[in-house]
């Protein structure tokens, strides 16, 4: 029987091997796409994201860090955060700045931040969407938004327990939370915000989110 890590190390193991799952308490696999993480922003992710930042911006969990990447090469002043020492590692050698840290840390510049993203699920961060977004609100300026990828129309709110595998191993259960379409309006309403756009592409989703 395969022995089973802390999540922490689990995600820096994801982070190393480029390759990753999820696995719900259902028993349920999702393949996470670790490599395209890794890469490249893609047109998606400018649309989506990049393209709507005009001021200091702060990725939360940035995984290896193609988005704030992106942004500094356009001159726009950017930070990740993550709470995997392997992501931060490979956000730093892009040239960027990264910080391992959890989003409910002492984070810098609270109060300060034109933009927070939330891409590539990471809603679901603690398993408490309106925990997060509040967070997320807390970091921004009044003027700023959030930008956050949601699922699918007819997703719902799951909260739930998960675990990743990663090279033949388990992770120890963590709580992590889906966001649909249909569900962003109430969970950005809870937290104090309202959503003012929804974009599409690629099958991809993601919505500002601005303090109401």
């Amino acid at each position: 029987m395969s022995s089973t890590m802390d999540a922490g190390s689990a995600f820096d193991g994801m982070f190393t091997a480029g390759s990753g799952r999820f696995v719900g308490s259902d028993g349920t696999f999702e393949h996470l796409a670790v490599r395209q993480w890794a890469g490249r922003t893609d047109l998606a992710d400018r649309q989506l994201f990049i393209d709507h930042c005009s001021g200091p911006t702060i990725d939360l969990g940035c995984g290896p860090g193609r988005l704030i990447s992106d942004l500094a090469e356009r001159g726009i002043p950017a930070l990740g955060i993550d709470v995997s020492a392997e992501a931060v590692r490979q956000t730093r050698r892009r040239g960027v700045q990264a910080l391992r840290l959890d989003v409910f840390d002492d984070v810098p510049g609270v109060g300060d931040w034109a933009h927070a993203l939330l891409a590539d699920g990471n809603i679901g961060i603690g398993g408490d969407p309106v925990r997060l977004l509040s967070r997320a609100r807390e970091l921004l300026r009044p003027d700023g938004t959030a930008l956050v990828e949601v699922s699918a129309l007819g997703a719902g709110l799951v909260r739930d327990e998960r675990r990743l595998w990663v090279e033949g191993r388990f992770s120890s259960a963590f709580a992590w939370a889906v966001v649909g379409l249909d569900a962003i309006d109430e969970v950005a309403r809870e937290a104090g915000f309202s959503v003012t756009a929804v974009r599409t592409v690629a099958g991809r989703h993601a919505v500002t989110l601005t303090a109401a």
